[in-house]
């Protein structure tokens, strides 16, 4: 009888998984996912910790101010803290209009003016770090100008 039992293991072995909801191999590769998803969930919050990751310098600014006055209704185009250098544009803007911000050091800020269809009389003017740099006067229908600066060299401020 010993031979027999021999034969009939192997076959209860084969069944005891059947009772279970699935084969040893399927619950191999739960317990591999759950173990690759863990990794990832890791490994992603490793990413986002931002505390041991070093922080980018700021960038120096210097405090300038555009302001515009006249007559009619302006579109005005300006320069801001963007460091890509993108300027900030203002659709049908009822003049006088004043506006101080920081820029980037190495950047030069400009403001540009454009008239509408109406006409009238415009002038922008550009100070840096409280110091007048230009003045330019815009006229007529779609009338245009254009006030650039150069900031100095330094620490900045902001």
């Amino acid at each position: 009888m010993p031979s027999n039992e021999l034969a009939e293991n192997p076959v209860q072995g084969e069944n005891e998984h059947e009772g279970t909801g699935g084969s040893p191999d399927r619950r191999g590769l739960l317990i591999a996912g759950i173990a690759l998803l863990a990794c990832i969930g890791l490994v992603g919050y490793g990413m986002l910790d931002t505390d041991e990751q070093p922080k980018p310098r700021a960038v120096p600014t210097a405090e300038v101010t555009y302001e515009v006055t006249g007559t009619g209704a302006v579109e005005i185009s300006y320069l801001d803290r963007s460091e890509a250098g993108t300027a900030t544009v203002e659709k049908a803007v009822t003049l006088p209009w004043k506006k101080s911000v920081q820029v980037p050091l190495g950047k030069a800020p400009t403001v540009a003016i454009i008239l509408d269809g109406k006409g009238g009389q415009a002038s922008c003017t550009l100070a840096i770090r409280g110091h007048h740099v230009q003045r330019a006067t815009a006229m007529g229908v779609f009338g245009r100008a254009t006030c650039t600066g150069e900031l100095p060299p330094g620490d900045g401020e902001g």
